[in-house]
């Protein structure tokens, strides 16, 4: 399912409007709840075109001014995309206008930027390794000259064309010490890692920036 991504959204809009709903349900709740505004984030995986970006807010966004929401204060909502294929990467400039945040799925890129499936990986990559033909595991570190270009080049784009645009890392890397150096490096706003890696993701990211 996870691959569909938001291809799955556009062939059955129904899935869409369901989700679409129980978030609002959700959100109306807890503001009335805790009695604040509360802030409301929806990201759209597995993009490759902006034109997918955009019928999925011009939906969405109909869906959340029909629910009445907006005009009483009670939530915010920011919109962005997760950023998982190289032709998102290329593409990032034509998708930022419609976007609030983005978010690198380093797992997923580092797998279609190589064209390994991190099933078959375990099969041959020790032994590259062993001989030198990968210096590391690239979905431990990420793959600075390749993967960690890409990275490069969609950020340099999408600010060019949206200088608000909030960045983020998601995936294993964004809890791998040398490649939050690396990230540091490039400006992103935040990671998104696992729980137990958060510590060490807190003390390189301080660190870097000192």
């Amino acid at each position: 399912q996870e691959r569909f991504g938001v291809r799955l959204a556009i062939t059955y809009p129904e899935i869409l409007q369901m989700q679409m709903q129980a978030v609002i349900a959700g959100a109306r709740e807890a503001s009335e709840r805790l009695n604040k505004t509360i802030p409301v984030e929806v990201m759209v995986p597995f993009v490759s075109t902006a034109s997918e970006v955009a019928w999925v807010r011009e939906r969405m966004m109909a869906i959340i001014a029909n629910s009445g929401l907006l005009k009483s204060d009670k939530v915010t909502f920011s919109f962005g995309t997760m950023i998982e294929l190289p032709r998102a990467c290329l593409r990032t400039g034509d998708i930022a206008n419609m976007v609030d945040f983005i978010s690198f799925g380093t797992n997923d890129l580092t797998q279609t930027t190589f064209g390994i499936s991190r099933d078959d990986a375990p099969t041959f990559l020790a032994v590259y390794q062993r001989k030198g033909i990968y210096e590391r595991d690239p979905f431990v570190t990420i793959d600075e000259k390749g993967v960690g270009e890409m990275i490069s080049i969609a950020i340099e784009r999408g600010r060019a064309a949206n200088p608000k645009l909030k960045i983020g890392i998601c995936g294993e890397h964004a809890g791998d010490p040398v490649s939050l150096k690396y990230f540091a490096g490039l400006g992103v706003d935040y990671v998104s890692c696992a729980p137990y890696r958060v510590p060490v993701a807190r003390l390189t990211l301080a660190q870097a920036a000192t």
